[in-house]
């Protein structure tokens, strides 16, 4: 199993800056990718960004320019930096594992950003 704690979400003025961090713990042993997701009421969950263990990154389109991936693998931390930010990047961000064969999930931490 692996235990995922998020953290930094939090009420933001448009325009500013977050950042999100991830904490790996538990049977971390062969962890290979990591990212972050998000969620609005009444859509599905989507990909935001994502890192290999070998450091390549995928990028939403709506976020490229803004948001930066990145892991720190002795922490087992993955860190989402969120500059530029917009009304419509509020939402609930959930961090993801995949330790294959499975796939852990973090429990969320909301993003509001105000206009």
């Amino acid at each position: 199993q692996v235990q995922l704690v998020e953290s930094g979400g939090g009420l933001v003025q448009a325009g500013g800056s977050l950042r999100l961090s991830c904490a790996a713990s538990g049977s971390i042993a062969g962890i290979n990718a990591m990212g972050w997701y998000r969620q609005t009421p009444g859509k599905q969950r989507e990909l935001v960004a994502n890192i290999a263990s070998g450091g390549t990154t995928n990028y939403a389109n709506s976020v490229k320019g803004r948001f930066t991936i990145s892991r720190d693998n002795g922490k087992n931390t993955v860190y989402l930096q969120m500059n530029s930010l917009k009304p419509e990047d509020t939402a609930v961000y959930y961090c993801k594992v995949v330790r294959a064969p499975l796939n852990y999930w973090g429990q969320g931490t909301q993003v509001t950003v105000s206009s």
